[in-house]
């Protein structure tokens, strides 16, 4: 890690993200999300070396997980497979204890605690979601629905290219002090406030996909109306303490204490593997059914429409015969293989068919770096595969 002084104003910038992805509690607030008072569920042993394991780059040419990982700025590696630990790395001052920033890998955490408020009868995925905050019936959110915001296809016009400093992404960011040089005397003091201020539209409501993080904060926002609930304690109560996981959780908070749910969790590596086994066992995980698992099966598989608007999506081209489904990335629906994705490197990789579950924690220096973000889903296709075996 960079020995410079981390701070504020340089935190998400090369090199010195390297060390503050691992450092967030400290550099901003945040609420804890506790692991409970239960034993943690324990892992079995299945070692293997997969260092070796080549598959094909985008160049065409023959590449290693060895490779992929020296090249990835990695942080931590971990694979399981049906609750063994396969193989278990860690980098760049990482340990088994570590918290490590999630960034939107945090959504599909909200994507999982909706599917829960759904079952229990407390929402209503095709009403209004002013209907649950009443303040967003003159904005841009007027007409859109639970739905819409689980998707990515909301109307709300709203940039999310993580290349352009003033991106409305990076805007909003800078509620929950992430980005200090854009606050102003006309800034949003709250994440609710920033959402209210919104109110031009770029489409019609399920027209197209298109992601964007300030649809997950609303998607947050509806769950504490609808359920009268914080939202940190809805994911600690209903998920978090539920996995056996080692450690607590974090989520960076806005001023007012409201969790930034589209990309501000931090969490150990062992205990996103134990969320993604959950995932992998249709919800079901440590002798209990924590996600419904009807609504794994509307992620894995979803609809004509989800299908259609991703396909004509820019993503479509990348990743074709993928799908967005409740905050989740789908890339292989026939093997039930699920993602959660964040930016500079984060991925949970879950593979239904073999149970195979592979996070990647990392402090890649761009944001969003395509290729390598390929490669290593290539690579991470090449493991499940070779453990299916």
């Amino acid at each position: 890690m960079t020995s410079a002084r981390v701070t504020a104003d340089n935190w998400g910038f090369p090199p010195f993200n390297r060390a503050s992805f691992q450092q967030v509690q400290a550099l901003f607030p945040t609420a804890r999300i506790r692991r409970g008072n239960n034993p943690a569920t324990g892992f079995g042993k299945a070692a293997r070396e997969l260092g070796d394991i080549s598959y094909t780059g985008l160049d065409g040419n023959r590449r290693t997980v060895k490779e992929m990982l020296d090249d990835g700025y990695t942080d931590s590696f971990l694979v399981t497979r049906e609750g063994a630990i396969v193989s278990e790395q860690h980098f760049n001052g990482m340990a088994t204890d570590s918290h490590h920033l999630m960034n939107s890998m945090t959504k599909s955490f909200v994507g999982a605690l909706t599917g829960i408020v759904v079952e229990d009868g407390s929402l209503d995925l095709d009403r209004p979601v002013a209907a649950y905050a009443p303040e967003l019936e003159k904005t841009a959110f007027s007409a859109t629905t639970t739905r819409h915001l689980l998707d990515m296809t909301a109307a709300v016009q709203y940039g999310e290219d993580y290349a352009d400093p003033n991106a409305d992404f990076w805007i909003e960011a800078a509620v929950v002090g992430w980005r200090p040089a854009l606050v102003n005397s006309d800034s949003a003091k709250s994440l609710f406030d920033y959402v209210s201020s919104l109110q031009e539209k770029e489409q019609l409501d399920g027209e197209k996909f298109h992601y964007r993080t300030v649809l997950t904060n609303v998607l947050g926002m509806v769950l504490e109306r609808a359920t009268g609930r914080g939202l940190d304690e809805l994911i600690q109560t209903e998920i978090w303490s539920k996995l056996g996981a080692d450690e607590d959780a974090s989520i960076v908070v806005d001023p007012t204490g409201f969790p930034y749910v589209g990309a501000g969790m931090s969490a150990c590596p062992r205990d996103l593997a134990r969320f993604g086994q959950m995932i992998a066992q249709r919800g079901h995980f440590n002798g209990q059914q924590i996600v419904p698992a009807a609504w794994i099966d509307d992620i894995r598989h979803a609809d004509a429409h989800t299908r259609k608007v991703f396909e004509e999506s820019g993503y479509g081209a990348t990743m074709p015969g993928a799908h967005y489904r409740n905050q989740f990335w789908v890339t292989n629906p026939d093997r039930g293989v699920l993602l959660a994705i964040g930016i500079h490197g984060q991925t949970i990789h879950i593979d239904m068919s073999n149970g195979v579950v592979i996070v990647k924690l990392s402090s890649q220096p761009e944001s969003l770096h395509l290729l390598m973000y390929l490669d290593t889903l290539a690579a991470m296709t090449a493991i499940s595969e070779a453990l299916s075996c």
